[in-house]
């Protein structure tokens, strides 16, 4: 009878493993391949909501008002040999400061997902700004999403190379939504040039491991052990990190930049409650704005006026 007990208990270990191997790696490529569209971050709202619907207009009107603008293609070679592009939008009139922007998990640069805030700070600031697809996304290459981590060397070249164009009294300051918003923050975290002045971080996440554990459990009911570590593991053999080394939260407790944190209160895709612990965690000069019925990156969405005069007000403070 022990001996039958014993057997059993290995097969059951085993069997435990085993699921735990291929559901480990379902969520890897559910999650982090560059081509599943599974798994994306668009606002929870049914479509026939009055936010789905100005959103969805928004989008078009952006859409067709990038298509006129006289884009100029960046390419930048990754410090792990990947071919990155980004799209330039130089101001109508001279100006030293530039925008760069970071767009969403599964997004692409100001062509769709960021034209919004692209149109703002163009017509309304009056500024340059740069839109560069992330790795794994749009034009760039590469075969898996890295949720903040590895892109934040790949913003760092970006940067490098506004101020190589643009000259040394360049003022630059970035701007992510999403993704974005924590690959922005994670960048804070690097040894930035002085031109640097400040972040905007909207609707961001704590970590890539925070993240995935509340999809994980949001979308599919489970806890996040034993299947984010073993996926954290798989990551570390293919992409040489793990989750949690992508952390957000550890770079904003050790910058000097300004930020400015955005998020809404009905967000369903990243938790407010992160905007909270990312601000507290932050020992520099910081803002922090909760829009009342926003969803995941519906801020500019729902009080587009608000929302540039915030953003006005910050740089004014900052830059």
């Amino acid at each position: 009878m022990k001996k039958i007990l014993i057997i059993s208990g290995s097969i059951l270990v085993g069997l435990f493993l085993i699921i735990t191997i291929c559901a480990s790696f379902y969520l890897y490529s559910y999650a982090l391949a560059r081509d599943n569209t599974s798994m994306n971050d668009e606002p929870t709202t049914d479509e026939a909501t009055d936010t789905a619907k100005l959103a969805q207009k928004n989008r078009e009107e952006n859409q067709a008002w990038m298509e006129k603008q006289e884009l100029v293609r960046w390419t930048e070679q990754s410090s792990d040999d990947l071919k990155l592009v980004a799209n330039y939008l130089a101001a109508e009139k001279p100006s030293n400061t530039t925008i760069i922007l970071a767009h969403g998990y599964r997004g692409t640069s100001g062509k769709v997902e960021m034209a919004g805030l692209a149109k703002m700070y163009h017509e309304k600031f009056g500024y340059n700004v740069l839109m560069p697809d992330a790795r794994a996304h749009g034009e760039s290459e590469g075969e898996n999403i890295g949720f903040g981590w590895p892109e934040r060397k790949d913003y760092v070249q970006w940067i490098n190379q506004v101020i190589e164009k643009n000259g040394t009294d360049e003022e630059i300051a970035l701007h992510g939504v999403s993704m974005g918003s924590s690959t922005v923050l994670m960048t804070s975290g690097e040894d930035l040039p002085k031109q640097v002045k400040s972040i905007i971080a909207d609707c961001g996440y704590t970590s890539m491991d925070a993240e995935l554990s509340y999809q994980l459990k949001a979308m599919f009911h489970l806890p996040s052990f034993p299947i984010i570590p073993t996926a954290s593991l798989i990551n570390k053999f293919k992409e040489g990190f793990y989750f949690s080394e992508a952390s957000a939260i550890d770079a904003v407790s050790k910058t000097d930049l300004p930020i400015f944190y955005i998020h809404g209160d009905e967000d369903a895709f990243v938790p407010t409650y992160m905007v909270d612990e990312l601000y507290d965690a932050t020992n520099s000069y910081k803002e922090k704005w909760i829009v009342k019925g926003a969803e995941h990156g519906q801020a500019y969405t729902v009080d587009p006026e608000t929302y540039e005069e915030k953003v006005r007000q910050f740089l004014n403070k900052t830059m």
